[in-house]
């Protein structure tokens, strides 16, 4: 078994022999409990892949969040993508190439990071693709690194694809969903957490009432996109009856997790796969949205 889209990931070796022809981000993580990302000044500036550029994806109001939503990590609107594709040089016709590496192991985890950028990326009309492991795999591979500063790109002309919110789902569809004989609602958290053992996003813990349960973990090995191979994720896929559901919406804690679920089932073309953008944070906060908690004697 292949991937429908095989050039969603791209191998270290390729990216090397075409540094000079693409766009290198680099999207790590470091959050403080304030959600400010550290890893510019931590990482990115004492060393990176030669000729990329740190794009603050993780800091709770970054580069490709609304900087006015009430809650972190939310889609932003058309304009904001635009400008920020254009300041990083990036426009219609331009292969951008999304890296990370896991500073803090089990905190920072760069996997979800990369598919977060990706997705939003993607659906906004940008050429793009995520390096197969990382800068752990491409530093393991004794492939280049610099500490010196890439020079300030020539803004970009970049136009949002007129379709980008397909890969965005809001709360009403959730709703609809819950009850849904056609669509699968997919919790991409650990298992404790679905099963309620330990504390949840906001409030309430367990999961949204219907869904399943398929953590981002499964499809990756070690920490930062070192995705299964196709016949394993596959597998994983159909096991859980996915690649078969007419609609998917993947959730998580804040839309960041839930981006490797959808982005496993992208790499296969699945038709019709969405994030739900305010994910627990959202849902747990209103009594009135249906959760399960398998284990209610368990304290948050």
């Amino acid at each position: 078994m292949a991937f429908t889209n095989p050039h969603y990931l791209v191998e270290p070796e390729w990216l090397e022999a075409h540094l000079n022809q693409v766009r290198v981000v680099d999207v790590t993580a470091m959050l403080t409990s304030k959600l400010e990302n550290l890893a510019m000044a931590e990482c990115f500036e004492r060393n990176h892949i030669p000729g990329s550029l740190f794009l603050d994806v993780a800091s709770g109001y970054g580069d490709l969040s609304a900087p006015d939503a009430p809650l972190p990590w939310t889609w932003p609107g058309i304009e904001r993508f635009s400008a920020t594709m254009a300041r990083f040089g990036i426009s219609n016709d331009t292969r951008v190439i999304i890296v990370a590496r896991t500073p803090r192991d089990g905190i920072d985890n760069g996997t979800m990071w990369c598919t977060r950028a990706w997705w939003t990326m993607h659906h906004g009309g940008v050429d793009c693709a995520i390096l197969n492991g990382g800068i752990e795999r491409w530093v393991e591979e004794a492939r280049p690194m610099t500490s010196t500063a890439s020079p300030n790109p020539k803004p970009g002309s970049f136009a949002v694809d007129s379709s980008w919110l397909r890969g965005h789902a809001g709360l009403e569809e959730v709703q609809a969903a819950v009850d849904s004989p056609t669509a699968c609602l997919v919790d991409a958290l650990s298992v404790d957490s679905f099963d309620g053992t330990r504390g949840g996003y906001g409030p309430r813990k367990g999961h949204i009432t219907s869904a399943i349960n398929v953590p981002m973990s499964e499809f990756v090995t070690g920490n930062t996109a070192r995705f299964h191979d196709a016949d394993e994720i596959e597998a994983l896929l159909r096991d859980c009856s996915l690649l078969d559901a007419a609609k998917v919406i993947t959730y998580c804690g804040g839309a960041i997790a839930a981006t490797v679920d959808a982005f496993a089932l992208a790499l296969f073309g699945h038709p019709d796969v969405s994030v739900y953008d305010g994910s627990l944070m959202e849902w747990t906060a209103n009594p009135d949205l249906p959760m399960t908690d398998p284990n209610p004697s368990e304290a948050p």
